[in-house]
């Protein structure tokens, strides 16, 4: 499921934002959108990696 998500956050919104962005008139709404799922996405997945205070804390 992990996967799917991520296969969708990168592939899906952030070639289509740019394939958008690359028109005469892009669609801002549709714009905003899959950039707001890139950032969901990207922090979703963030938020699993430890980080390195963590680790010389212990």
């Amino acid at each position: 499921m992990k996967n799917w998500l991520l296969i969708i956050v990168f592939f899906g919104c952030g070639f289509y934002a740019l394939w958008e962005q690359s028109k005469p008139e892009p669609n801002k709404f549709l714009m905003i959108f899959c950039v707001e799922i890139l950032v969901v996405g990207l922090y979703r997945l963030m938020k699993k990696i430890p980080s390195k205070e963590e680790e010389n804390e212990e």
